[in-house]
This record gives C-alpha cells, structure tokens and sequence, in this order.
C-alpha cells in the first residue's frame, strides 16, 4: 500500500467518524429539545423521555431540523413558538456535541 493509498484511507475513516459524531449529536439535541418541550408540557420521568424519544424519531421525515421544529412547536402550542423552538435547538447543540464528546472519550 502507498502512502497516498493510507492518508486516503485515514482521510475516508476520519470523515465518516465525524458524520457519525455529527449523527449521535444531532440526535442527542433532539432528546435534550425534546426533554425541554416535555417539561414545559408538565410531563416528568417516563412520559417525558418518551416524548423525547419522538421528537428524535421525527427528525428522520426530512432533511434538516424543521421537521423537528414543528413536531416541538406544534405540540406545544401556545407554549411556545417557532422561533423559539429554533432558539432552544441552537442553544442545545453545543451541549449535546459535548455530552457525545465526553462520551467517547
């Protein structure tokens, strides 16, 4: 094998471990937003991690988070708006790439 053929490999094994680091924090954001909706819905113990639970499953039905955002919004009604919910999605990604970080260290 060369030496070009091994940086080519370790560039292909570093890309794909970085979209599956950006995989698992995405989805951990979308428990921990889910979390949030759950608790402003009065919900506690179970019924709020399964509602978290659904608000990670939404985020498959489209590319991007707006599918996520009118799942939360939606739910939450008069709780909460839109542009809150994107609010709430920013602020919680940096803490969620933290948590995988510590994660798999």
């Amino acid at each position: 094998m060369t030496t070009f053929d091994e940086r080519e490999n370790a560039f292909e094994a570093k890309f794909a471990h970085d979209e599956e680091m950006q995989f698992k924090a995405q989805a951990r954001c979308n428990k921990l937003l889910g979390l949030w909706a759950a608790e402003k819905m009065g919900k506690t113990g179970d019924a709020a991690d399964d509602y978290a639970k659904t608000v990670v499953i939404a985020d498959f039905e489209e590319a991007g988070h707006e599918d996520v955002v009118r799942k939360v919004a939606g739910d939450l009604g008069a709780l909460s708006s839109d542009d809150e919910v994107r609010a709430k999605l920013a602020e919680l990604l940096p803490e969620a790439k933290a948590q995988v970080l510590t994660e798999t260290d």
